[in-house]
């Protein structure tokens, strides 16, 4: 099964600083992690992308605008949270009773997500939000 893991920033709940504040060695141990996590994830199989995000000042919102495409900056201003990247991944369903081992492998590659080293070597313990990807509309539709 895959799984989409949406890494969320929010300075305020974090309280650090921008990345491009951060000390140039912590930026780098911080990048160190997340490509040994991919390519953990990629030895294992279960890789199937990974992405991180410019920041939300790049963002651009589009509306279809009745022909011609309505385009403004976006998200707004007093917006504290952005989704800083993400990562697909396909967890083998497991061979549990309850048939959901592939929601708690996700669940734990995104607890790695999470824990990527900040500012002084700390976990940044952001959110990352697992959501599975449907294939295809369940039955009933």
């Amino acid at each position: 099964m895959k799984y989409m893991l949406l890494m969320q920033f929010s300075a305020k709940d974090l309280d650090i600083p921008k990345v491009e504040e951060w000390p140039i060695e912590d930026v780098r141990i911080h990048v160190r992690y997340m490509r040994d996590l991919n390519a953990e994830l990629n030895a294992s199989g279960e890789l199937v992308d990974a992405q991180g995000l410019a920041m939300p000042e790049t963002a651009r919102i589009v509306r279809a605008g009745g022909g011609a495409p309505v385009v403004t900056d976006g998200p707004f201003p007093e917006t504290k949270e952005w989704l800083a990247g993400w990562w697909i991944v396909d967890c083998a369903p497991g061979s549990d009773d309850d048939g959901d081992g592939g929601e708690r492998r996700a669940i734990e590659i995104a607890a790695k997500v999470s824990a990527a080293p900040g500012p002084g070597g700390r976990p940044l313990d952001m959110p990352v939000e697992v959501r599975r990807i449907m294939s295809e509309p369940p039955v009933e539709v």
